[in-house]
């Protein structure tokens, strides 16, 4: 293995790969968590839905289109300042999380919107003349029938992050992408570069797989 891949540190290979694996699994908690939040809004506060406010509709949607549209390198420049605040440094795993979250949270709020429109119309109004309240419609019927949904949506963002610290990585971050661009771009050490894209092509097979195999468990259709 070693004559394969002389400049390979394995040990730093493998701190990487967990510093990638941890900063996707915070960041993809932490999204669907805001994402899910941010998509009831987009949708409960639409025109004939059951919060309708068209203030607070168009705030919330020019949150999450403003950052949803933003560059994501451009976004951690743009975020230095609140993440040293909320942090207490720019460089890290943890430094990298939440330009990872602000990035990702819009870009998944716009597919649980796109799944909760495709819920029929007919369940939503049967569960209102029954007299459910708004708590009981969101758990009961909105997440429910579009849980497969959420779900698919949640493994395509889980996938852009895994890219997302990639590109993190290139600001000192951490990670696979840290290590692709210190270790084998800058001192032109083209193996350490193709281990660390294989891992990463690795995390992001797992990651769809997974994804499709809950999708298929909870989907009754």
């Amino acid at each position: 293995m070693s004559s394969l891949f002389p400049n390979v540190q394995w040990e730093s290979i493998w701190a990487a790969a967990s510093e990638t694996l941890y900063m996707t699994g915070v960041a993809v908690a932490f999204t669907f968590v805001f994402g899910l939040i941010l998509g009831l809004l987009l949708f409960l506060t639409s025109k004939d839905n059951i919060w309708e406010n068209k203030a607070i509709h168009t705030i919330v949607s020019a949150f999450v289109n403003i950052f949803r549209s933003i560059p994501f390198i451009i976004l951690i420049i743009l975020l230095i300042p609140f993440t040293k605040m909320l942090v207490g440094t720019i460089l890290g795993a943890n430094a990298a999380l939440p330009a990872l979250i602000i990035g990702a949270a819009p870009f998944y709020a716009r597919m649980v919107e796109i799944a909760l429109r495709e819920i029929d119309k007919g369940v939503i109004e049967a569960a209102k003349a029954m007299g459910a309240t708004t708590a009981t419609i969101i758990w009961k019927v909105l997440i429910p029938e579009s849980l497969p949904a959420l779900v698919s949506g949640i493994t395509v963002t889980a996938i852009a992050l895994v890219g997302y610290t990639a590109m993190a990585g290139v600001v000192g971050a951490g990670g696979l992408g840290n290590l692709a661009y210190l270790e084998g771009f800058q001192r032109s050490h083209n193996d350490v570069t193709f281990v660390a894209t294989v891992l990463i092509l690795i995390i992001v097979f797992a990651i769809q797989l997974i994804g499709d195999f809950v999708t298929s468990k909870i989907d009754k259709r």
